[in-house]
């Protein structure tokens, strides 16, 4: 760590007011990024990631958003910047690599025009300088015929050079920090590693801080320094990768683990499955949100919320009442097992969740 981070996140908090009430989508995540490093952000759909990287670059913009706290990006406080203030910084300062190409490309409007827009607009050059910085980006992707592909429509290209076209649209001006958002949605496993290989060549080239934002720890394992679990709109365990995979100590954090298919497992194995669905967040549950599907959760879990606390070391912190790998955690998950508690049984192996699973419990 340095002693002037590049981007520092405090108590942010970003929620939409709908008729039903106020959905807490980010709901006090703070963290801290360096020049040159990346952070992983992970977690199911719905657990506030996309929310989060929108709220740090001031896009929540909506009259039914409302977010509160500090984002200190260099120095500056964005939080309360108006869209004509943060103009100033989208794409020189900070950019993003959106989550599906062909909703963030324009189908009517050729390549090369809506890569060289914003250019145009923050380089102060001519079109022909930004025709030839257009087609230097798109080499930069590696787009095979990149004066070809200048011309081109959006859907006269793979999803995979959409995507590589995402990515120069977000590099054009050099930005000094960036957030992909799924960047690998829809891809199959070849384009997905040529792409995650393609954002960390550029990051290293340009020596920039970059939030990585998927589902999928499996993606962040070898390319993140740091990792950040999140559920219900809150961190419930940060550290750095290696340290992670190492001892992780949130049941969420373990059940995303358990989730990601084994190429050791043999053919047609059942893929492991989270037991019930993610929490509401209008009326999430009392206590720690993840507890009605946890396998170590007792009873302390829905009356009391836990709060983030560091294990061994500073820079390792999890929100758990029984973690993973503890005496607490292991005891609770004995309990459950005795008991008969459903997401227990599902974590053991003896029964198949499934979306009917019930993920309440007495008692």
């Amino acid at each position: 760590m340095t002693a002037q981070h590049a981007l520092v996140v405090k108590d942010l908090r970003t929620h939409f007011t709908v008729a039903a009430g106020d959905v807490k989508a980010v709901d006090g995540v703070s963290f801290t990024l360096d020049r040159g490093k990346t952070l992983g952000v992970v977690g199911e759909s719905g657990s506030g990631k996309t929310v989060l990287s929108r709220s740090v670059m001031g896009l929540n913009i909506a009259s039914n958003s409302k977010t509160t706290g500090s984002v200190v990006y260099e120095g500056k406080e964005l939080v309360g910047m108006s869209p004509k203030e943060m103009k100033h910084l989208w794409g020189t300062e900070m950019a993003m690599v959106f989550q599906d190409p062909m909703t963030s490309l324009n189908p009517v409007v050729k390549v090369g025009r809506q890569l060289t827009e914003h250019v145009r607009i923050h380089l102060d050059v001519s079109k022909t300088e930004a025709r030839a910085l257009g087609v230097e980006l798109l080499r930069s992707v590696r787009i095979p015929e990149a004066d070809e592909r200048f011309d081109v429509y959006p859907h006269e290209m793979s999803g995979g050079m959409r995507q590589r076209v995402c990515i120069a649209m977000a590099l054009a001006c050099s930005p000094e920090m960036l957030f992909a958002d799924e960047p690998t949605t829809a891809l199959d496993v070849t384009v997905q590693h040529q792409i995650l290989n393609l954002l960390n060549t550029q990051q290293r080239d340009r020596n920039m801080a970059m939030i990585l934002v998927t589902h999928d720890l499996g993606v962040v394992a070898g390319r993140a320094d740091e990792i950040a679990v999140m559920y219900a709109g809150k961190v419930v365990e940060k550290a750095p990768t290696k340290t992670l995979f190492k001892e992780m100590h949130h049941p969420y954090t373990q059940a995303l683990l358990w989730s990601i298919p084994k190429t050791a497992q043999p053919k047609h194995t059942r893929l492991s499955a989270i037991a019930g669905r993610p929490p509401d967040l209008i009326n999430p549950p009392s206590g720690c949100s993840f507890s009605p599907r946890c396998p170590y959760a007792r009873p302390i879990c829905r009356e009391e919320e836990p709060v983030l606390i560091s294990g061994v070391g500073d820079d390792h912190s999890y929100a758990c009442h029984h973690p993973v790998g503890s005496p607490a955690g292991q005891e609770a998950f004995d309990k459950n097992l005795e008991e008969g508690l459903p997401q227990t049984l599902v974590a053991a192996g003896r029964i198949q969740a499934t979306e009917d699973l019930p993920t309440t419990w007495e008692d």
